[in-house]
């Protein structure tokens, strides 16, 4: 039995979400700083490692046409650095806007601690992937 991991990459912070042992839930588990990256590489796997992940899912945000722009390009780059885990890329359009809306609906004031949208987002992108491997 094993996780599922996912990852919202930014340009300053890195939110992750870890799926349950029957892959059918998607649980908030922290966000990181993404600078130095090396520390956040670190991080990443000393977490996946923990809770035994196999598989790591990356939000890509696609431009809306479905092309590849800079921050897509930026992401896939950096999960190259992840090592001995099968990563998966998820588009991740809208993600943050649907994040800060369902703070906002559960009344959580994310203003001071965009860390919270980071680690919404990533449980967006890993219900799309366990919802469509279902």
């Amino acid at each position: 039995m094993y996780k599922v991991m996912a990852l919202d990459i930014g340009t300053k912070r890195i939110g992750i979400a870890l799926s349950d042992y029957l892959l059918m839930l998607a649980n908030g588990h922290s966000f990181i700083s993404r600078q130095p990256e090396d520390k956040a590489v670190e991080l990443i796997e000393k977490t996946a490692k923990d809770n035994n992940v196999k598989i790591i899912v990356v939000g890509v945000p696609l431009n809306m046409d479905g092309t590849k722009g800079s921050q897509a390009d930026d992401c896939i780059n950096f999960s190259k650095k992840l090592t001995g885990y099968e990563i998966i890329y998820e588009d991740e359009r809208l993600t943050s806007d649907t994040a800060e809306e369902n703070l906002r609906n559960k009344k959580i004031d994310f203003r001071k601690n965009k860390g919270l949208v980071d680690i919404e987002s990533a449980c967006i992108i890993l219900e799309q992937y366990l919802s469509r491997k279902k």
